[in-house]
């Protein structure tokens, strides 16, 4: 299903001057911007009720709305490794947290910004985009992927004082969330200075500590993802003077934890007034996947914590899911600081502008608290796309794609040329451009497969003890697939589970058990054995040999 790059100009025309020389087509400019952990709420996705991503919703009738895209591997370093080469991970054998660039197989596959940049464009990026950055793939690469503010008790970098335990115990990233005004350790005598940390607030960078000066809302410094967005407006600023093709890449960290943002962003959603999404009492019952996982998986043991820390597990997903919409809400505006400089420069009409995420997360569904699950959640990313001359404003497509479709897309889009592999030992690109659904997206009609496909690593598999170098097999990791109307997750045992979006969009209730889905799940299994393929699963499990190994699996699921 792999899909081979067709060399096609998408911009074909002359231009006559008056002495009867011909000028080149000018070729469109690219940005890309990434977040992280970003799931579907926003707006134009409706994932949220109390959602505000105005930036967000703006462009979104610029462009077309992919309703239904996903990520291929709900984990920053895998995700991210992939779509920014354009091969799967279980093509590749990057299945995880290893460096792509020591893969046999992405070694020797051209970058989507190499591509790029060996097609004549101006590549530059800044903030987080490969989790493993390697600065020689891009011309200009100023900021580095940076987490912070942290907090910084003066020795070291913890929790957030004001979160309770146990939940903070978790850590300086996961278990920390809070507004900027917050400032840690604030009566303690040594607070920071300019050159120096005390304790209190420190930037994120692993190699060093500095200090980040909170005075006040209007008296601090920026944080990382402002420092990127406003270094992204500077740089097309000088685009515009340039006259060069440039590929920009902007990556924000935020609504991945620390979730901290400016006060004013959480007054945006008072605490009393935070809605969760809907929870179903029981939910993680007929799911198989604490048959599969330990309880300390990150996902099941973040729930427990943060439950612990507040009482019931309502009090503390309500100041989770406060601080997640902030955050979020502050994603957006610098978004829109992007976006700005963009159509301030004029650069707008002849740019396409990608917006997406490496993946979702799960806030409390199914007893789950973390990304790194085969459900919606996590799966589901946010994906606009707005391509001058090419896509319809306003468009929205509910098509199931995946990020694995950027690559081949822009390519087409920017009539790249040659092959992207840098040798026989590479691989082909394995997406297909969204090119169709963009000119024509209530059709629905492309060359892509009819469902869009997620890898779920087993690297803390439960269900049956495996040796160490399985978790480098394919055979041996976690699937799901997204059609229009189902999703169908097929764990490594061969327990599966099947969900009917038609009637059940949260994916409630299991129907793998029911004897009238029979059809429909031996053609979802066939459907993700085409698509895996070479890739061979073992024969499909009974659900008697997955209970025999953990139990019932019936899991600790809370109401």
């Amino acid at each position: 299903m792999r899909h081979v790059l067709g060399v096609v100009a998408t911009l074909i025309g002359v231009a006559v001057a008056c002495g009867g020389a011909t000028a080149a087509p000018s070729r469109p400019n690219v940005v890309l911007i990434v977040c992280d952990d970003l799931n579907d709420w926003v707006e134009p996705l409706g994932g949220h009720p109390q959602a505000q991503t105005p930036a967000l919703a703006s462009f979104a009738r610029t462009g077309v709305t992919f309703t239904n895209a996903h990520s291929n591997n709900p984990v920053c370093a895998p995700s991210r490794s992939s779509f920014l080469t354009g091969i799967y991970p279980h093509t590749s054998g990057n299945l995880f947290w290893k460096k792509w660039f020591e893969n046999p197989v992405l070694a020797e596959s051209k970058t989507l910004m190499g591509y790029f940049r060996e097609n004549g464009y101006r590549v530059v990026g800044s903030g987080k985009l490969m989790h493993h950055a390697r600065r020689g793939e891009w011309d200009e690469f100023p900021n580095p992927a940076d987490y912070g503010p942290l907090a910084w008790d003066g020795e070291r970098r913890v929790g957030h004082p004001s979160v309770a335990e146990p939940f903070r115990s978790i850590g300086a990233i996961d278990g920390s969330f809070g507004s900027l005004a917050d400032v840690p350790f604030a009566d303690d005598p040594r607070q920071p200075d300019a050159d120096k940390p005390g304790s209190g607030w420190i930037y994120g960078g692993w190699q060093s500590v500095r200090p980040f000066r909170y005075a006040g809302p209007d008296d601090r410094d920026l944080t990382p993802d402002e420092r990127v967005a406003r270094w992204a407006a500077r740089r097309l600023e000088r685009f515009s003077e340039e006259g060069e093709p440039f590929f920009l890449a902007v990556g924000f960290i935020r609504p991945h934890t620390p979730m901290y943002a400016p006060q004013a962003f959480f007054d945006r959603f008072p605490l009393d007034s935070v809605e969760l999404p809907p929870r179903l009492a029981g939910d993680a019952g007929d799911t198989r996947y604490a048959a599969h996982f330990s309880p300390e998986v990150k996902g099941r043991r973040y729930f427990r914590l943060i439950e612990a820390s507040y009482g019931s597990a309502e009090a503390g997903l309500k100041r989770f899911a406060q601080a997640y919409l902030a955050c979020t809400a502050f994603a957006d505006a610098q978004i829109g600081v992007v976006l700005g400089a963009l159509a301030r420069t004029g650069l707008d009409e002849n740019t396409v502008v990608v917006i997406t995420s490496d993946h979702g997360f799960n806030i409390g569904e199914k007893s789950f608290l973390f990304k790194n699950s085969p459900w919606e959640e996590s799966t589901r990313v946010p994906l606009f796309v707005r391509a001058p001359g090419v896509s319809v404003a306003g468009g929205r497509t509910d098509t199931p794609v995946s990020l694995i479709d950027l690559y081949p897309t822009l390519a087409d889009l920017c009539g790249l040329e040659g092959d992207t592999r840098k040798s026989a030992a590479g691989r082909p690109l394995d997406g297909h451009s969204l090119r169709p659904l963009l000119t024509d997206p209530a059709a629905g009609v492309w060359e892509g497969p009819p469902a869009a496909l997620t890898m779920v690593h087993a690297e803390e598999d439960a269900a049956r003890e495996q040796p160490p170098e399985a978790h480098d097999d394919p055979a041996s990791q976690h699937w799901s697939i997204r059609t229009r109307t189902h999703r169908y997750v097929r764990y490594n045992t061969g327990a599966i589970e099947l969900y009917d979006h038609r009637t059940d969009p949260h994916e409630w209730y299991n129907l793998a058990d029911e004897p009238s889905q029979r059809g429909t799940i031996e053609q979802m299994d066939g459907l993700l054995r085409e698509m895996i393929a070479p890739v061979v699963l073992e024969p499909q499990g009974s659900e008697a040999r997955v209970r025999e190994q953990r139990g019932d699996g019936n899991g600790e699921d809370q109401p």
